[in-house]
């Protein structure tokens, strides 16, 4: 205990001998000693291995709750269900689950960039930001649902893994993303696999009949979720950086709670515009997993959507969008393999293809990401 409690004295001596500014007079300060020096390293060590576990548990949700929505929606399906915006509202819906951390953390302030405060943003600022997030977040939903209703989800996630793509691609108007022959090489791979996908389907295998015309439709919509959920990064990290100028828990929880009440609203007036509610009764009673089983299913669907949205949002708040957009691609062979496993899909050659070129692509933007950083370190050390 006596050593520990040397060892903090020594950070607050070396700390006030660091801010503090020299005087006019008399002798220099002597250079921090041995035991001194090895203190200061390891106080922003310790910092940067805080940050990296929070980063590791951020994508331990993602990949773990990624995986869990796509199964329980396509399982929900498979089993008996039939509306799409029923799947859609309850993905969306979870966000009172949050209302307990939102208020605790209400009043805190825990800014990590101060950014430019001399100009807030309005309050019509805010609502407009959330208003944007949440049509797409609700819009990108409902395509996903529908591609996963008709495509196999080894298809289904293959496809969307092409979000990687359109986030960079809106990323470089939105947010100065680089091409580098590394990101360039990973667009192109994630293109190519995508485009694979349209001569793997093979709409005779699955069991409830999907006709050729409903394949079509859901690799369309598929790919047009992938494309809204890439804007929708590259937007958050653009508000993040220039509109609310400020990047904060506050504003993270923010975010997430009225994106949610603008998401969760857009599928329930789906659902009751559809008139898919006036079947909901009959299709719980023939549902193949009983009446807890159904509810079961679409609880545990909301619980893991908000779950996945809530460490997607923290790492775009930590690092940036398109890697947390990267993170969500890492969880790419997950699904497909437990589909394969839990609802017998085929994993055809051309989808074994498919899927080794998209970790391929996945993996060259990683290495982009990583090369950058280090460049960044490179360049702030040359700088001090």
């Amino acid at each position: 205990m006596a050593a520990q409690k040397q060892g903090h004295e020594d950070i607050q001596v070396q700390l006030q001998v660091i801010t503090r500014p020299p005087a006019d007079d008399g002798p220099s300060p002597q250079p921090p000693g041995p035991q001194q020096q090895q203190q200061l390293v390891v106080v922003p060590k310790a910092k940067q291995i805080k940050w990296w576990l929070k980063v590791l548990t951020y994508a331990a949700i993602i990949l773990t709750s990624q995986t869990a929505v796509v199964l329980l929606a396509r399982l929900y399906f498979v089993k008996g269900g039939a509306s799409k915006w029923l799947v859609t509202t309850v993905q969306l819906a979870g966000f009172p689950l949050l209302i307990p951390y939102y208020l605790y953390h209400l009043t805190r302030n825990h800014a990590v960039d101060g950014g430019d405060r001399r100009q807030p943003p309005s309050n019509l600022t805010h609502g407009a930001f959330y208003t944007i997030v949440g049509l797409l977040t609700g819009g990108s939903t409902y395509l996903y649902s529908t591609g996963i209703d008709y495509l196999p989800v080894s298809t289904s996630t293959l496809i969307a893994s092409s979000q990687l793509a359109f986030n960079a691609f809106f990323s470089y108007f939105l947010n100065s993303q680089k091409f580098t022959p590394l990101v360039v090489n990973s667009l192109f791979l994630l293109t190519v696999s995508s485009v694979l996908l349209v001569f793997a389907g093979d709409p005779a295998a699955d069991p409830r009949g999907i006709t050729r015309a409903k394949y079509t439709v859901g690799f369309l919509c598929t790919l047009a979720s992938a494309a809204a959920s890439g804007m929708f990064f590259s937007v958050s990290e653009y508000a993040f950086r220039k509109v609310l100028k400020v990047r904060s828990l506050k504003v993270v929880m923010n975010m997430l709670m009225f994106q949610g009440m603008v998401a969760s609203g857009i599928g329930a007036v789906g659902l009751l515009a559809s008139g898919d509610w006036k079947g909901l009764g009959k299709e719980m009673e023939n549902y193949e997993l009983g009446k807890v089983g159904y509810v079961m299913t679409l609880v545990w669907t909301g619980v893991t959507w908000e779950l996945f949205a809530v460490a997607t949002m923290a790492l775009v708040f930590e690092v940036s969008s398109v890697f947390s957009n990267a993170v969500g691609t890492v969880g790419l062979p997950l699904a497909p393999i437990m589909a394969v496993v839990i609802f017998d899909d085929r994993m055809s050659g051309v989808k074994a293809v498919a899927m080794v070129l998209a970790l391929w692509g996945f993996l060259s933007y990683l290495c982009h990401h990583y090369l950058d950083g280090r460049r960044e370190e490179n360049k702030e050390q040359f700088d001090h």
